[in-house]
C-alpha cells in the first residue's frame, strides 16, 4: 500500500494548496469531447474546497511547445466549473505563473478555484527546470499531485515543485490508482491473468518481463503477438513483425515454461491484403498465414481460448488491444476480451490506453473494477519502476 501522505493528513484551512490533475482531454473545435479526466479530479478538488483550502489548479494539455492558443486550458476551466456547481477562474497567461495567474491568485478567498494556464506553454516544464519550480511554488503552500497519468515523467509541476513548499500529498485519484496497481501487481489474488495487445513488443519488453515473474497466465494478442508467432517458426505474411525481437520472444517463452506460467497466443488470426476496414478478410490458423496477408484481429477460436482463461481469474490487468480496434471489422477480438473481462467476479484492472478507451467506448466501464488513467504511467508501473511523480511527495 502507498505510504505517502494523502489529502486527508494535511490541514489545508484557508491555505494556497497547488494542485496538479491530468487535464489532458480531447478537445474539438473549443468543445471537449470526454471529460472523464476532468471528472476523476473532481474527489480531490471538492475534499480540498469543503476544507476551505484556496485550490489552485495546473494541468498540461496535449503536445504544446510553447504559447498556443490552440491549446489553452480555457475550455477546461469552464467545464470544471459547471462540474463544480461554481465559478472557476481562468488566469489567462501565456506565462503560466505571470501577472494574471498572480492577480487572480492574490484574490482567492477560502474555497474559490483558480485554473492556471496550460504548464507546458513554458518550455522550461519538461526539463524540471529549478526556476519554474520555484515559480510554480510561489502560488502555494501545498502541493497535491492527483496526475497519475503524468506521474512517471519528472517535469516541474509533477515533481520539482514538491521541494519548494511546506507540505505536499497525493490526491484520490493518485492513490487510488497506486493501490490498485500496486496490489495486482505485488500481492494478488490467484489466479492471475495479464493481457497484453497493442502493436509493438519492443514498447512492451520491461512490462512482459516484469509480468512474468508475477502471473499465472499471460495472454499476448495485438500486432506483437506475430513476433511471438515468427518465434515460433511460424510464417506471419505481411503481419506487424518485430525481427530484431524474435530472439526476446524465444526468451520469453522459454521462461514462461521454465516457471510454469501459461503464455497463450492466438492459434487463428483474421488476415486482410489492404490495410483498411473496407477490405476482403479471412481467418486462417495463425501457424500459416500467406505471405502476401496480413494479421488484424485474433480469430474465433482464439477467442474463446482467452475467455475461458479468463473465467475462474481472481486478479486481471490488461492492457492494449488485440486487433485493430478502430477498424469495426476488427474490433471483434478486442470486445470479445471486454466481454470476457466484464464477466469476471475477480479484481479486472485496464491499464489505461486503448484497453481503457475499448472499455468505455462499448459500455463496459461500471463492469470493471478499475481503468487506470494514464496508460504510460501505468506501463512504467507494472514494469515495476517508481515514478517520479509519485517519489517527489512526502511519506506518512
Amino acid at each position: 500500500m502507498l505510504n505517502k501522505k494523502n489529502v486527508n493528513d494535511l490541514n489545508v484551512s484557508s491555505k494556497r494548496v497547488l494542485v496538479r490533475c491530468d487535464f489532458n482531454v480531447p478537445i474539438e473545435d473549443g468543445k471537449i469531447t470526454d471529460d472523464n479526466r476532468i471528472r476523476a479530479a473532481l474527489p480531490t478538488i471538492l475534499q480540498l474546497i469543503s476544507n476551505g483550502a484556496k485550490v489552485v489548479i495546473c494541468s498540461h494539455l496535449g503536445r504544446a511547445k510553447g504559447p498556443d492558443a490552440k491549446f489553452s486550458l480555457a475550455p477546461v476551466a469552464k467545464r470544471l466549473g459547471e462540474l463544480l456547481g461554481k465559478d472557476v477562474v481562468f488566469a489567462a497567461d501565456d506565462n503560466v505563473v505571470g501577472g494574471n495567474a498572480r492577480a487572480a491568485v492574490g484574490k482567492m478567498e477560502a474555497g474559490d478555484v483558480v485554473l492556471l494556464e496550460n504548464t507546458r506553454f513554458r518550455s522550461e516544464e519538461g526539463k524540471n527546470d529549478e526556476g519554474f519550480s520555484k515559480e510554480l511554488a510561489s502560488l502555494a503552500d501545498i502541493f497535491v499531485n492527483d496526475a497519475f497519468g503524468t506521474s512517471h515523467r519528472a517535469h516541474c509541476s509533477t515533481v520539482g515543485v514538491a521541494s519548494f513548499v511546506e507540505d505536499s500529498a497525493v490526491g484520490f485519484l493518485m492513490e487510488k490508482e497506486i493501490n490498485f496497481l500496486g496490489n495486482a501487481v505485488n500481492n494478488p489474488e490467484r489466479p492471475f491473468v495479464a493481457i497484453l495487445g497493442g502493436a509493438k513488443v519492443s514498447d512492451k519488453i520491461p512490462v512482459i518481463e516484469n509480468l512474468l515473474t508475477k502471473v499465472d497466465v499471460l495472454i499476448i494478442g495485438g500486432g506483437m503477438a506475430y513476433t511471438f508467432m515468427a518465434a515460433k517458426g511460424h510464417e506471419v505474411g505481411k503481419s506487424l513483425l518485430e525481427s530484431d525481437k524474435i530472439d526476446f520472444a524465444k526468451e520469453m517463452m522459454a521462461k514462461a515454461e521454465a516457471k510454469g506460467v501459461k503464455l497463450l497466443l492466438p492459434v487463428d488470426t483474421v488476415i486482410v491484403r489492404e490495410f483498411k476496414n473496407d477490405t476482403e478478410f479471412k481467418t486462417v490458423e495463425s501457424c500459416s498465414i500467406p505471405a502476401d496477408w496480413m494479421g488484424v484481429d485474433i480469430g474465433e477460436k482464439s477467442r474463446e481460448i482467452f475467455a475461458d482463461a479468463l473465467k475462474d481469474a481472481k486478479t486481471v490487468i490488461w492492457n492494449g488491444p488485440m486487433g485493430v480496434f478502430e477498424f469495426e471489422n476488427f474490433a471483434k477480438g478486442t470486445i470479445a476480451v471486454a466481454q470476457a473481462l466484464a464477466n469476471v467476479s475477480g479484481t479486472t484492472i485496464i491499464g489505461g490506453g486503448d484497453s481503457a478507451a475499448a472499455v468505455i467506448q462499448l459500455g463496459f466501464a461500471d463492469k470493471m473494477t478499475h481503468i487506470s488513467t494514464g496508460g504510460g504511467a501505468s506501463l512504467e508501473f507494472l514494469e515495476g519502476k517508481e515514478l517520479p511523480g509519485v517519489v517527489a511527495v512526502r511519506n506518512k
